[in-house]
């Protein structure tokens, strides 16, 4: 069953343009980028989020990031 957002796909297709346009322009790597992404992501748990709920939102990141991620072996 597919999600719904609260979000339209528009603003979300813009915020990842403008993401990955930030990282392009600076010819940042796989690696760093998502070493990068990665802390962007623990400093809005971290900030944004209730210390009790932290937990919960990090596994459920963690569990939609895999199943987001293809298994197809072509790069």
């Amino acid at each position: 069953m597919p999600q719904h957002s609260r979000y339209s796909d528009e603003h979300v297709e813009q915020l990842l343009s403008e993401l990955a346009n930030v990282l392009e322009k600076n010819k940042t790597p796989t690696d760093l980028s998502l070493m990068v992404l990665g802390n962007m992501v623990t400093n809005l748990i971290n900030t944004s989020v209730a210390p009790a709920q932290r937990q919960a939102i990090a596994k459920s990141f963690a569990q939609a990031l895999q199943s987001s991620v293809s298994n197809d072996q072509a790069h």
